[in-house]
This record gives C-alpha cells, structure tokens and sequence, in this order.
C-alpha cells in the first residue's frame, strides 16, 4: 500500500501557507516532494517536516538551524542528538525571547508615562485655555 499523499493545495490548505513558501522549502531543500511531471506530491515526512520548520520559524530559529536539526533525525541513536541540540537551541532562543520581551516591557512602560504625561499636561493647558477637549 502506497503512503497517502497530499498535493501542493492541499499542503497549503492544511499548513496556512502559500505554493510559494512550500517551493522556497524545496529548494533550500527542507522538503523533498515526489515529482510527477510537473505535480508535487508530499507525504507524511514532509508534513511532518513542514510541522517543525512552521513551529521553528514561530520560535525564532533560523532555516539554517532548522536544517540542521532535521538532519540530526536521521543519525542512529534514536534521535538523542537531535533532542539535545533542539533543547540547547530553544535555551538559547527563550533566553533571547524573554531578553526581547523585558525590553519591549520596558518601552511600554516608558510610553505609557509619556502617554500620562502628555494628558496631564493637555488637561492642564485646556483649563489655562478654558477650553475643553
């Protein structure tokens, strides 16, 4: 019995992604469709892969580290290399994250106290003013 197949719409249907995206894929060659003519056909490595280079993506990971740790899949010790890489990575990704996350915080706050300010201060002027706003 042949694996069940998906076409390149129904790749992009399933995964929220455009032809675009799944050929650029290809040819950094992180997916490997069967090819008739000019038709691809992905199976469930490739959606499997595209699985992992989407949620990858989502955490910040290059393509070129996602490569990488797809390739740890294939060496011999039951993909312990591979979760180990991806675990040291994600440290370094959440690390980077949360150091983003801190400083963006921060500008909030900071915005938010101008923001303060600055409708303080138009309250102010509209009463000198007698106007209101």
């Amino acid at each position: 019995m042949t694996e069940p197949t998906m076409t390149i719409r129904e790749m992009c249907d399933e995964f929220d992604v455009t032809p675009r995206t799944l050929r650029f894929y290809e040819a950094k060659e992180l997916l490997f469709p069967l090819r008739e003519g000019q038709k691809r056909l992905y199976g469930k490595r490739d959606r499997v892969r595209l699985k992992l280079i989407l949620r990858g993506k989502r955490f910040g990971f290059s393509l070129e580290e996602i490569r990488q740790l797809l390739d740890l899949y294939y060496m011999d010790d039951s993909q312990e290399t591979q979760l180990r890489e991806t675990y040291l990575l994600a440290e370094k990704h959440l690390a980077d994250m949360q150091a983003q996350r801190a400083e963006l915080d921060d500008a909030i706050s900071e915005l938010k106290a101008q923001m303060d300010w600055g409708q303080a201060r138009l309250k102010q002027l509209e009463k000198k003013s007698g106007v209101a706003g």
